[in-house]
């Protein structure tokens, strides 16, 4: 039996861009994360705190996902007892400007 032959299409690098792009804020909680850690570094509990509406699986898991995306970067510190900080990076500093415009679609749509 042939194998159907798989034809290539160029890769469209604005389409790769954008779907970076929502790798990185889709999600419920991403922009959140990314909006309290805007003026600093926190510790885990700090977070959880601060969005007390994410489970604790579901921020795990964000936070994971968002150091792996390079937004984030995770610093442990040699202490007893264990001490964890998350803070963005510098590509992921890069999400600040969008994300301080997006009260103004919030303000739009709250008119309606």
């Amino acid at each position: 039996m042939n194998q159907p032959i798989r034809v290539h299409k160029p890769v469209d690098m604005s389409q790769l861009v954008i779907k970076r792009t929502l790798d990185i804020i889709c999600g419920k909680w991403r922009l959140y994360i990314i909006f309290q850690l805007s003026e600093k570094a926190r510790r885990y509990g700090e977070l959880r705190r601060m969005i007390p509406d994410v489970s604790e699986k579901v921020l795990v898991q964000e936070l994971k996902a968002l150091v792996e995306l390079g937004v984030l970067q995770k610093t442990s510190f040699g202490e007893m007892p264990p001490r964890v900080e998350y803070g963005l990076t510098k590509k992921g500093q890069q999400v600040l400007p969008i994300l301080s415009q997006l009260p103004t679609v919030g303000e739009t749509f709250l008119d309606s």
